[in-house]
């Protein structure tokens, strides 16, 4: 039998020569083959989806597809047409979808709104109403008339205004007004007299006086109308004091603040109609 010769021990490679190689762990090429076989795995299931997507929108389906019902993505395959939105009946006479039902409203918790009369005041951002009024030329005559005492107007008594009854011509001349673009504002309303004087509030009590050039005149002598609870009359409510309206109390103008209460909003509703004198 020929001699077997023993391998020399690794620990002592200088008696043989024989030297292990320690340059690489035991194993590395499997890791290497492995890693390499995952990513090629990966890279293929990539490209198959970029694959797919790319042509379902080469295939794109047409609008002649799509009304006669058929399926782009090849023969074979059953495809149901679009349920048509325009009411045709389908050809068993029945429409597939049931008749759309009228959500009924709900019932306004206050009642109708065209009974419910508005208790807030009249808006100050609006200050032109919507009757013919609203704008005043340069120059027109105006008489200003209450509407819950409808034979009393604005009159001149001493140097306040007062709501009377007009018996004379000197007292239809006193209840005549030149009714001009505000002098605090254009869009409201000032009062002058045939005498040159303004319609003012002063300790907010209307009163006739003349011009002092200041501007705290100006914003006395302007009112701005607002809409009153009574068709075809106005509200005049003061430029300087938001919130006062003129009203007559004790048969009185006086300025007083917007109240919730009818007997107010009947005090403080005037018509404007044509000149008295």
């Amino acid at each position: 039998m020929p001699e077997s010769k023993s391998r020399p021990p690794q620990n002592q490679p200088w008696e043989s020569g024989w030297t292990p190689d320690t340059s690489r762990v035991p194993g590395t090429r499997r890791l290497w083959l492995a890693a390499a076989l995952a990513l090629a795995t990966v890279a293929a299931c990539l490209t198959a989806i970029a694959m797919t997507d790319r042509r379902s929108d080469d295939r794109s389906p047409s609008p002649q597809d799509q009304a006669a019902g058929t399926d782009p993505t090849g023969p074979g395959l059953i495809s149901f047409a679009t349920p048509s939105t325009s009411g045709a009946a389908t050809p068993g006479g029945k429409s597939d979808a049931p008749p759309a039902r009228a959500t009924p409203k709900a019932p306004s918790p206050h009642g109708p709104t065209s009974a419910t009369p508005s208790a807030d005041p009249p808006k100050s951002p609006n200050p032109r109403p919507s009757s013919p009024d609203a704008k005043p030329p340069a120059a027109t005559w105006r008489s200003v008339r209450s509407v819950n005492y409808p034979d009393r107007y604005w009159h001149i008594s001493g140097s306040s205004v007062r709501l009377d009854e007009i018996h004379s011509a000197s007292a239809r001349q006193d209840a005549t007004f030149k009714l001009v673009k505000g002098l605090s504002d254009a869009s409201c309303y000032s009062f002058a007299t045939a005498d040159g004087t303004y319609l003012r509030h002063r300790d907010f009590v209307l009163r006739e006086e003349g011009h002092d050039g200041s501007p705290l005149f100006d914003r006395d002598a302007t009112f701005c109308p607002r809409g009153a609870s009574v068709s075809d009359a106005i509200m005049l409510e003061s430029v300087n004091f938001p919130g006062r309206f003129l009203r007559h109390k004790d048969f009185t103008l006086r300025l007083e603040s917007y109240q919730h209460s009818g007997l107010y909003q009947a005090d403080s509703a005037f018509r404007l109609v044509n000149g008295l004198a």
